[in-house]
């Protein structure tokens, strides 16, 4: 509280009484964009604890500098708001870190090359999981089976996520241990995939997946502590300082015990799934509740699954599998329910939704919340919001409901989608563009560990939309293209609205949070293709340096 009074007494005197205060930290000889449209651009910023007390010149700042401030000359590098990813798993992706990586592994061979050179490393009965594996790499792209992998991995179950985490790779042993096999029923929601005997490949689909998770030990919470802390470090060299965890259900604990720590180098949105809003209710806990390093409120549903995994949910048939439109992966009379009860509550609802059809039915349900419980400011949030019909587009607007979204996705689902959907649907596929003219708020993120993690990829693909096979140099359905502007502004102040904290970050501005990070290159200036190679050279999170490029 005293911390805080003073921050508030510096900012209030600043201009008037600038001798009587040293700042604790000044940034000099920058190119600041503040993302503040008062403000645009400056030269200097200076912070007091963790609060923007000044932004302007050297000259202007200079007397803010005594013998203890920390001064970090820019020598004219681009000076950012700290990025805020607005849909990250990140407890699983500081796991994924540490296990084997096949997300771009060319072909089955590989793939099974990989998975026996890691297995060899581990002690018999280990798990293996996580992975990130793509089939839309080989040629052909068929399924992998738990028959490739077997022979490499006799000692240790194996349970690999396909990278868009909407299917699964289990071996034998796996599905043994799980008591899985031919007579395992399909449920609600979900596909076991299944040979021409009727016996499962290996591969299980959306809800299908508990069948093996519920066999695979719980992690220590020694073990989530070392995924957070490998986390938070890979997120500050990214020169990510916030981020909002779409799975971190009961691991609010870890993130508790990683700041009493003072470990933790990332501001976190812990949200919690649909299902558990009554927990919410009983602990009589509504929106936004915590503090500027954690905070509590948010709920997240599912609609369907995943184009890459044919269960996103369409009106008309795949292409490629004309036997399915997906699949919903709970009743809409059971996310609807839930969605206005949660809602009247007064917490924070986001629903993952990739197929038109699922983004309609949400956007449906979002409109009856609104009537039944009355006009406020909800900020509900559709997650990927990937594929939309024209209406919809416009809803978003109306609505005023967040896409939240992942711009990676655009550039890696480009290499393959025209494979599973006609020219029509494929015209509101990452509709960026259409969303803001309609007056949609775009909060940018990146689905880590379903994919990278780094800003500047996001970035890149939301400006260029040249997908990662290169087929596409002027960019896949290029009339959705935004400007280098559009892309920070979702990645930092879009984001922080998502999350109801847009008075106190997202943007440079005098009493905001000083989280920063500094560039190697102008991303405003340069060819957008080589946004690509952008480097983080410094990350200020809460006033302080938690990175420093090597």
């Amino acid at each position: 509280m005293k911390k805080l009074l003073f921050v508030l007494i510096a900012i209030f005197s600043i201009q008037t009484f600038a001798q009587t205060f040293t700042a604790d930290l000044v940034i000099v000889n920058a190119n600041v964009r503040t993302m503040d449209k008062a403000k645009p651009t400056a030269q200097s910023v200076a912070a007091i604890g963790n609060r923007i007390v000044a932004i302007g010149t050297n000259a202007e700042t200079k007397s803010l500098i005594g013998k203890n401030t920390k001064v970090i000359d820019a020598q004219g590098k681009l000076v950012l708001p700290g990025f805020n990813d607005a849909h990250v798993h990140f407890l699983d992706g500081g796991s994924g870190l540490s296990s084997v990586d096949l997300r771009d592994a060319k072909t089955p061979q590989e793939f099974v090359q990989r998975i026996a050179d890691f297995a060899k490393k581990l002690p018999k009965g280990r798990w293996i999981l996580n992975g990130n594996w793509d089939h839309e790499n080989w040629t052909p792209n068929n399924l992998p089976t738990a028959a490739m992998i077997d022979a490499v991995t006799p000692d240790n179950p194996v349970f690999i996520n396909r990278l868009d985490g909407h299917m699964s790779l289990a071996n034998s042993l796996a599905m043994k241990l799980a008591k899985v096999d031919r007579n395992s029923k399909d449920v609600d929601g979900g596909v076991i995939v299944r040979d021409a005997n009727g016996n499962p490949t290996g591969i299980f689909k959306d809800n299908a997946q508990d069948y093996i998770y519920r066999a695979i030990p719980d992690a220590s919470f020694e073990q989530k502590m070392e995924s957070l802390e490998a986390a938070t470090n890979y997120a500050a060299s990214l020169g990510v300082t916030s981020i909002q965890d779409m799975s971190a259900g009961s691991d609010v604990g870890v993130y508790q015990e990683m700041i009493r720590q003072g470990k933790l180098k990332t501001r976190i949105f812990a949200v919690s799934p649909l299902g558990d809003w009554q927990r919410w209710q009983r602990a009589g806990v509504t929106r936004n509740f915590g503090s500027e390093m954690l905070r509590i409120g948010g709920l997240k549903g599912f609609a369907d699954g995943s184009l890459g995994s044919t269960t996103a949910w369409f009106y008309k048939p795949y292409l490629d599998s004309p036997n399915t439109v997906g699949l919903p992966l709970s009743e809409m009379s059971v996310i609807r329910k839930q969605v206005l009860d949660a809602d009247k509550f007064g917490l924070q609802i986001m629903i993952h939704a990739i197929g038109d059809r699922a983004n309609d039915e949400i956007l449906k349900i979002y409109a009856d919340a609104e009537k039944e419980n009355g006009a406020r400011d909800r900020r509900f949030r559709i997650e990927h919001s990937q594929h939309l019909t024209p209406e919809a587009i416009k809803n978003f607007g109306k609505q005023k409901v967040v896409a939240s979204m992942q711009p990676y996705h655009c550039i890696d689902d480009g290499r393959w989608a025209f494979k599973r959907l006609d020219a029509e649907r494929l015209k509101g596929t990452y509709a960026f563009r259409s969303l803001l003219d309609n007056g949609a708020t775009l909060a940018f993120g990146t689905d880590w560990f379903v994919a990278p993690l780094n800003p500047m990829f996001g970035i890149y693909a939301a400006v260029t939309r040249r997908t990662l096979d290169n087929k596409n140099p002027n960019g896949w359905l290029p009339e959705q293209k935004i400007t280098v502007e559009e892309s920070v502004r979702a990645y930092t102040q879009g984001s922080a609205f998502a999350e109801f904290q847009e008075n106190v970050k997202g943007t440079i501005s005098v009493g905001k949070l000083a989280d920063f990070v500094i560039l190697s290159d102008d991303i405003f200036k340069i060819d957008p293709v080589k946004i690509w190679d952008v480097k983080v050279l410094q990350t200020i999170m809460d006033g302080r340096v938690v990175y420093q490029a090597k």
